[in-house]
């Protein structure tokens, strides 16, 4: 793949030789962290990205698709048929980027500015618990499979050996599925409304090991936020 060298021509630049620097000139645009963030779990197709991204035009995503596979984060390819289309996927490099945005992701939550009345995708549900999961706050070992369902997105979790792994679409065999809004999930998972109070609300529905999710969600815990 040519990668695309970044001038001023093409996006404004730090004139920094510090990584930190760098990597911003690669990655600092507005969304483009987010749609990183969104394909950390595999391939999305141009519509899923603007699904999950509803505050960004189609103009700017294909412009910062353009950009992060031009710094060779990301790449297109067409699946093979039957589905026939067109893709966009983290390279390997890009993947390695995970723990930055989770970390991100843990620093961010304990802003006190944080609105959390505003929409969260499937997918930043997912990578909330993996960035805030803590095995040591359950009173018992975690062995087990999850099934997520957030409309027209699954996807499978699993705990083993003290570390949670996730991946976009279902397994044969999990232990319990949860259906529900991605927001309406984390509010069960981080203590914010019990289970009982979202499934009489109709917010949520668990079959299978109950009692193994709510030792799953023991394992969560919001950070405090920081001061002003």
């Amino acid at each position: 793949m040519k990668l695309e060298k970044i001038t001023t021509k093409t996006k404004r630049r730090y004139e920094d030789s510090c990584g930190t620097a760098h990597a911003l000139d690669l990655v600092g645009e507005r969304w483009a962290l987010l749609v990183m963030r969104e394909l950390m779990l595999g391939p999305r197709r141009f519509s899923d990205l603007r699904a999950n991204l509803p505050g960004v035009s189609a103009n700017v995503l294909t412009q910062r698709l353009e950009s992060l596979e031009g710094s060779g984060v990301l790449r297109r390819r067409k699946l093979p048929p039957p589905a026939s289309v067109q893709v966009y996927e983290l390279t390997e490099w890009g993947l390695e980027a995970e723990p930055i945005i989770l970390s991100l992701g843990r620093w961010g939550a304990r802003s006190p500015l944080q609105d959390d009345s505003l929409p969260i995708s499937a997918m930043s549900a997912i990578l909330s618990m993996r960035a805030m999961f803590d095995p040591a706050r359950t009173e018992e070992k975690l062995d087990m499979t999850l099934a997520f369902h957030f409309d027209q997105d699954a996807y499978t979790v699993n705990v083993r050996e003290g570390r949670l792994t996730a991946e976009r679409g279902e397994a044969d065999e999990v232990d319990v599925e949860i259906r529900g809004s991605p927001s309406d999930v984390l509010g069960v998972v981080y203590g914010l409304s019990s289970l009982e109070e979202a499934e009489r609300a109709g917010m949520l529905t668990v079959t299978g090991d109950r009692a193994g999710f709510l030792r799953f969600a023991s394992a969560f815990e919001l950070p405090p936020k920081a001061c002003a």
